[in-house]
């Protein structure tokens, strides 16, 4: 019998702004989600603590660190125009880089197999020195550097990114890392700019970041494509110790702030591909983290299907239905990324 880690804080909700895209909204429907379905009793309920400034700069510049603490103290403000601060907000995402060095820590002390953090502000695009794209910290980097220093049997982390937006905040803070591969799908061009196929990292972590950059309207198929004739091959290779999982819901068709056109069941397909990974690789290591999503629909029986998964059950929920056109092929896609990556055969 699996048991899942589920790591979340009714203070994420506290962190919030009207109007604004990343609201508190988006988890309180993903409580109420599980809660509806009995989930939330199935699952190992984990209360995390917020992270310490020292731990934090494994991943971010003690002077950035800084300065969301006084915008914070201050009564808030903008971090750049897209990216709000209230005076909760700092505690908040200190806690939400906590509730994800949690789920590792779950899992790496025996206490569960594997973990669903669900946590907010979300994370992946908060380089080491700038919070951008709603992110404060980065999350899923800070569960990264957190595992390697508690532990000697995690050396090397696969983080693999499908949230629509590229985390550039993540692959700033590995870039030059052999000990994380960071893979992303993502929509290209669009929001931050980054992601590019030529961007495959530098110095001792040249070729361990794997962008798939893709058109809008890729679907199902072409996702599932790129998972097994890049995704697959590439983390045998690597054969990592753990597998942390940026988990974005806004490539779902409904998603008002993208167009990959991704549905639920398409969405559970990865996430069991992923699992399978985890269990192939190593001995079921995985923690999925919540990123983006703007759907409330999508997003809460997005993360209902992870936690099935997770369970090591079949079932998948999905009250959307299809996305009624073809998807675009990513052949091609894969073809560059075979040769550019060398996973020939």
């Amino acid at each position: 019998m699996t048991t899942t880690a589920y790591v979340t804080h009714q203070d994420y909700a506290l962190h919030t702004l009207e109007g604004h895209p990343e609201h508190a909204g988006r988890i309180r429907r993903i409580w109420q989600v599980l809660e509806e379905t009995r989930m939330i009793e199935r699952l190992l309920t984990i209360t995390p603590a917020p992270a310490t400034v020292e731990q934090l700069t494994r991943v971010h510049e003690a002077g950035y660190i800084e300065i969301v603490r006084r915008v914070s103290e201050r009564g808030g403000g903008m971090l750049d125009p897209d990216t709000y601060v209230i005076p909760v907000s700092y505690e908040v995402a200190r806690l939400a880089a906590g509730g994800t060095m949690a789920a590792v820590e779950a899992i790496l002390s025996g206490e569960a197999d594997n973990a669903l953090a669900v946590v907010r502000p979300p994370g992946h695009h908060a380089t080491p020195d700038q919070g951008m794209g709603f992110c404060l910290f980065n999350n899923v980097a800070l569960a990264a550097r957190h595992a390697q220093a508690i532990s000697e049997m995690v050396e090397r982390v696969m983080i693999v990114d499908y949230d629509v937006h590229h985390g550039n905040g993540t692959q700033d803070t590995f870039y030059e890392d052999g000990s994380v591969l960071y893979v992303s799908t993502h929509q290209y061009p669009f929001y931050p700019g980054t992601g590019g196929l030529d961007e495959i990292g530098t110095g001792p972590g040249y070729g361990t970041t794997i962008n798939m950059p893709l058109r809008p309207g890729t679907g199902n198929e072409g996702f599932s494509l790129l998972y097994e004739r890049v995704l697959w091959p590439a983390a045998r290779r690597f054969a990592p110790d753990l597998i942390l999982v940026s988990a974005g819901f806004d490539a779902h068709w409904a998603d008002p702030l993208a167009m990959l056109q991704l549905d639920l069941q398409g969405y559970a397909h990865l996430t069991r591909e992923l699992i399978a990974m985890a269990d192939e690789l190593c001995d079921g290591r995985i923690v999925f983290v919540l990123e983006g999503g703007y759907d409330l629909e999508v997003l809460g029986y997005g993360i209902l299907n992870v936690a099935y998964a997770l369970l090591g059950e079949d079932e998948v929920v999905d009250p959307l239905g299809p996305f009624d056109m073809p998807g675009r092929g990513t052949e091609d896609l894969v073809e560059q990324l075979v040769r550019i990556h060398r996973l020939e055969g």
